[in-house]
């Protein structure tokens, strides 16, 4: 009985080995298949995406930027006269005529210089008109002088003819013709310099005339510009418009000091009106001047043509100008933001496709493909071509007729299938 009970002992030992091992070999197995089983696609929303399918045909290739509509009319009104403002007339939003008063400014200095110019003008016509009387007076006495010499010279003359014939008749003797000879030519010589005396003294006047009128003009000149300077103390609109700003950040007030140099005011023609609109570097690379535009103002459309294009990038988008070409709907005026949208070129019989989330031109991409009637997505790489504002050119990886996911599928991206319901 001993060696009975010693044997089934050793026979329970060796199941229990045996189970044992069988057991660890079940679970290594079951490890080693649950390692290799590919983890399990996640599950989207169909509601939740958006999706496209491949077509083939034309596309309409255009880029869209946002901007604002700004006058091609703009004027700044500088400060030229140095002043406090007394009084501002009229606040921005008004409209305004080209002389239109804004703002008044006051300066002492600039009144007192007006108020001397003008007195010293008054000064030197006064002695202008007094230098004339003396020049007169001294010309009319040279005259006098000449014209007696003259007179003389004349009598002197004749008595000395009168004297020459009574000589030859021997009734006077020959030294008194010889003295009335020379007395007459020596008074035609006292005429004649008399005579070039006056013609000098004309000429000496005409010199201190030119010259006293010169003074005249430079005081006449310092008039005007002091005259004008008091003038420019009222600051006015110099065009029609609107008055869009006051200073540099309409705050404008009674008794602030302005520098000659300064903006005081901007007046704006609002019938003529462009927009500015800024386009993302990497689309502005294809626009050019003469191109077509649409401008959503948010309460109509408005044609234009691309006008400019700035050369400089700041902020990673380029400024377009577009000169509007139709008629502004109601509503529009300066600083209204709008949406531009500029033609680039029309590609023909191209396969295309929806753009998607993050399809950028001339790039490739992985893009989930619909499969299994649209139960299924894989991700597949597409190669773009040239994009649209909401349609891209499919190059490669996708074929006519494919359906494709165009929604951001950036939390799904590490997963190569994804299954849809």
């Amino acid at each position: 009985m001993d060696i009975v009970r010693h044997r089934s002992r050793h026979d329970r030992w060796h199941r229990r080995l045996l189970y044992g091992a069988l057991g660890v070999a079940a679970v290594a197995g079951l490890s080693l298949a649950v390692f290799r089983l590919k983890p399990a696609a996640p599950s989207v929303s169909v509601s939740a995406l958006y999706t496209d399918t491949v077509r083939q045909g034309d596309i309409q290739r255009e880029v869209r930027g946002n901007g604002t509509l700004v006058p091609e009319e703009i004027h700044w009104i500088p400060v030229t006269t140095p002043g406090r403002i007394t009084a501002i007339h009229v606040l921005p939003g008004a409209a305004v005529s080209s002389n239109t008063v804004l703002v008044v400014l006051s300066n002492p200095e600039v009144e007192h210089a007006a108020f001397e110019a003008e007195w010293q003008l008054r000064a030197a016509e006064a002695q202008e008109a007094k230098l004339r009387v003396q020049l007169e007076s001294t010309r009319l006495a040279q005259e006098a002088t000449a014209a007696a010499l003259r007179a003389e010279h004349s009598v002197a003359q004749l008595d000395a003819e009168a004297d020459a014939r009574l000589a030859e008749e021997k009734l006077v003797d020959r030294l008194t013709a010889i003295r009335s000879r020379t007395k007459a030519d020596q008074l035609g010589t006292r005429a004649d310099l008399e005579d070039r005396r006056l013609e000098i003294l004309e000429e000496a006047h005409q010199a201190e005339l030119a010259a006293q009128e010169a003074e005249l003009s430079r005081l006449r000149a310092v008039r005007e510009l002091r005259r004008r300077q008091q003038a420019e103390l009222e600051i006015r609109a110099g065009i029609d418009g609107v008055l869009q700003r006051l200073g540099e950040y309409d705050t404008l007030q009674v008794g602030q000091q302005f520098a000659a140099g300064a903006n005081i005011a901007r007046v704006a023609n609002p019938a003529r009106l462009k927009a500015e609109i800024r386009v993302v570097e990497t689309q502005a690379k294809d626009i050019q001047s003469g191109q077509s535009a649409r401008i959503d103002t948010r309460n109509g459309v408005v044609t234009g043509r691309v006008a400019r294009v700035d050369p400089a990038v700041q902020n990673g988008t380029v400024l377009v100008d577009v000169t509007l070409t139709g008629p502004l709907p109601k509503g529009a005026r300066p600083d209204l933001s709008v949406e531009g949208i500029i033609e680039l070129e029309r590609l023909v019989n191209v396969l295309h496709v929806g753009r998607p989330v993050n399809g950028q031109a001339e790039s490739t991409v992985g893009l989930y493909k619909l499969v299994n009637g649209g139960r299924e997505a894989v991700r597949t790489p597409v190669q773009l071509g040239r994009c649209s504002v909401n349609a891209i050119e499919v190059i490669s990886g996708l074929a006519l007729g494919d359906r494709i996911i165009l929604s951001d599928m950036t939390p799904w991206e590490t997963h190569e299938r994804v299954r849809l319901n």
